[in-house]
């Protein structure tokens, strides 16, 4: 009979948890991750993970945007609540390079420069199937640290 500890440590290793920051976006990426956790076809739980609302529950982060000036300290405060092992999934191209707003004076893009990005997921904004390949890639990456 497994102890209550080790049948913990089997849900976790089973049940990641994911975390959304918006660091700055046009909300483009944020509808196509809405749409990962509400609509069945495109259902993240079907990968054994879910949504969740704090940060310190997290194990997958899921970051929007393109870290702007104003809420860069917020970001970065809310990344280092999130427990280790965590991934960190780059969704849309604003976190990989800025995108459209990479040249402006607002903008501290590329976010790999400030966080550890462990997976990108590109697009303007990226479907919801690309979505959902980078938290699969996110999930292995995860166990691996565990």
């Amino acid at each position: 009979m497994k102890t209550l500890t080790e049948t913990m440590r089997g849900l976790a290793a089973r049940s990641p948890w994911i975390y959304r920051i918006n660091a700055g976006s046009c909300n483009g990426c944020d509808v196509e991750c809405a749409t990962t956790a509400c609509i069945p076809r495109y259902d993240v739980e079907r990968l054994g993970c879910q949504y969740c609302g704090s940060p310190r529950h997290a194990d997958i982060v899921l970051i929007t945007g393109p870290l702007t000036a104003r809420i860069k300290d917020d970001v970065l405060r809310v990344y280092a609540e999130i427990p280790d092992p965590k991934v960190t999934v780059a969704v849309g191209i604003c976190p990989i390079s800025g995108g459209v707003f990479r040249e402006s004076y607002a903008v501290h893009a590329p976010m790999d420069q400030y966080i550890p990005i462990d997976v990108n997921v590109p697009g303007c904004p990226p479907r919801p199937q690309a979505i959902i390949e980078g938290v699969a890639l996110a999930i292995d990456i995860w166990r691996e640290r565990l």
